[in-house]
């Protein structure tokens, strides 16, 4: 694979990198080429390379899925199984697409997709429709795949050396405890948990099992993201005061209204065992297939949305756990029932935190990272980290551009040969690749590194190289990037942004302690978690089934 700096110069090639009077002394191609070099060596940042993951030898690992809703479906794919009804689906939109003379390469890269030695074998999902299409599109005559009742029934079966946990989110940490405490190996998608509780409940358990557990943020996998790593810890950006990063949405999908399937009924979904520790209410389809909109089963913005930007900062800056979070926010472009807000701002702070200085010692310490989401507008916002010597704007691709106030920057800054308008570096590693299924919110995903990213210019899917290292890491021992310290962060975190919106107040965190620092006249925070604010939400729910 060869990388060098050739991903990251066909990124500079058409910006002008340091400005008009830098650039007036090159002629020629091989002088723009020249100055292009001394920049990346004046920066020394060096493209990263996928991580070297050793490849999943011997017998198949078997491979137990619980949940097989739409996240379950997309992780399969990503361990190479795909439904029948979804590849029909392709199929048709690859049709549609030649005939208007458009690139459609969904099925044709998830063909493309290396093979990974993994056997589904088992499908525990309490809605007989999922579960029968999975059992029908995995299994054969010769390798069945086996329904599970219980999820304890598929840990506790011997058959499964692995399982893959797409619940909602109030069913994330008691099957992954279950499923460690019988040393079976843990992908949870994120939240890692939904109380705080739970949370050390679950990290007791991780630290004692011989199990690997792996937390589904995928976007540690992106290539910018690791690229941003180096740029930081090379002092290109100075000392990072500010991130602000955004989650922008304006539809029903995004808003959690996905839509509900025509054969739902109390006789194909086991309503009981989906409700599990919430509290107990009539059949609801709603709540059934939109159960992102209650804090009984879900996590709201904090936990759904705010954790992607979050573990995706912490994975560049590793800051840890917030010394204190302020959240606000309401119900105001869904009023249809929910209790999770839908705009939702919120301040974390990390004042001892530091990404170094190219001032004199001691001028500079302390960062605010804020979060700012809403449900009723669609523009997209991007993720910047304030530098006092630069900002970095980061997505899948990433771009620098140097501060008119810089310390590291200054002399260039005085010659003119550097332009606060122009930028000092751009790293796409998608230069030259085929994108053949983007749209809005694709693009939005794929931003958060959360669809793909790019190998020599090839897209590809982060989920499955998040998956393969997760594999292998069963396979051949070693560390996986998302294991239960940084699922304790993220968790932790969102549950202080969760806490503070319903609560009002600032939330604060003791590090040496390693806990929320006590609320007054506040006795249980998963209660306060798990609880409805009064008056949000408060709608009968027959009245809600019909919104």
């Amino acid at each position: 694979m060869s990388w060098t700096r050739r991903e990251a110069l066909l990124g500079l090639g058409s910006i002008p990198i340091l400005g008009a009077v830098w650039w007036a002394g090159a002629s020629g191609a091989v002088g723009r080429k020249r100055e292009r070099e001394a920049i990346l060596e004046r920066l020394n940042i060096q493209p990263s390379l996928p991580s070297a993951v050793p490849g999943i030898s011997g017998e198949p690992v078997r491979v137990g899925i619980i949940g097989f809703g739409i996240r379950g479906e997309q992780l399969c794919r990503s361990l190479g199984y795909a439904t029948n009804e979804w590849i029909a689906a392709m199929e048709e939109a690859e049709a549609l697409a030649k005939e208007e003379g458009r690139p459609f390469t969904a099925l044709t890269d998830f063909r493309a997709q290396d093979p990974l030695n993994v056997r589904i074998v088992g499908v525990c999902d309490i809605f007989d429709i999922q579960a029968e299409k999975a059992i029908r599109s995995f299994g054969t005559a010769e390798q069945p795949v086996r329904r599970y009742k219980t999820y304890t029934d598929m840990i506790q079966s011997g058959d499964v050396e692995a399982v893959v946990i797409a619940t909602p989110d109030h069913w994330h940490a008691p099957m992954a405890i279950e499923a460690l405490r019988n040393n079976v190996h843990v992908y949870v998608e994120k939240p890692m948990t939904h109380t705080v509780s739970e949370t050390y409940a679950l990290k007791e358990a991780a630290l004692n099992s011989r199990a690997t557990i792996q937390v589904g943020h995928q976007h540690r996998q992106t290539l910018s993201f690791k690229t941003a790593q180096d740029i930081v810890e090379k002092g290109v950006l100075g000392h990072v005061s500010l991130i602000t990063t955004n989650t922008n949405r304006n539809d029903d999908n995004g808003a959690w209204n996905y839509d509900i399937h025509p054969d739902a009924s109390p006789q194909t979904i086991d309503w009981e065992q989906f409700l599990g520790s919430a509290p107990p209410i009539p059949f609801n389809k709603n709540h059934f297939f939109r159960w992102r909109k209650w804090w009984a089963y879900g996590s709201g913005l904090s936990g759904d949305l705010l954790t992607h930007d979050y573990d995706r900062l912490n994975c560049v800056l590793k800051m840890g756990i917030p010394r204190s979070v302020m959240a606000s926010g309401g119900i105001y472009t869904h009023r249809d029932g929910r209790n999770v807000p839908d705009v939702l701002q919120a301040n974390f702070e990390f004042p001892d935190y530091s990404t170094g200085s190219s001032q004199k010692p001691g001028k500079e310490r302390g960062m605010t990272f804020t979060y700012s989401a809403t449900l009723g507008n669609g523009i997209n916002r991007p993720t910047m980290l304030m530098g006092h010597d630069a900002s970095m704007e980061l997505g899948n691709r990433l771009t620098i551009w140097p501060d008119g106030s810089s310390t590291r920057y200054a002399e260039m800054l005085e010659e003119g040969r550097m332009n606060p308008g122009s930028p000092i570096y751009s790293y796409d590693p998608a230069a030259g690749a085929l994108d053949g299924v983007s749209s809005a919110t694709s693009q939005y995903f794929a931003d958060k590194g959360l669809m793909w990213t790019y190998v020599d210019g090839k897209r590809v899917d982060s989920t499955f190289l998040h998956m393969r290292e997760w594999l292998s890491v069963i396979r051949n021992g070693g560390q996986v990037s998302c294991g239960i310290q940084e699922g304790f962060e993220e968790a932790i975190s969102a549950h202080m942004a969760g806490l503070s919106w319903k609560l009002g107040r600032r939330i604060e965190w003791d590090p040496q302690g390693e806990q929320i620092i006590p609320v007054d006249g506040v006795e249980d925070l998963d209660a306060v978690l798990l609880e409805s604010p009064p008056g949000i939400g408060a709608l009968a729910p027959d009245v809600v089934a019909s919104l």
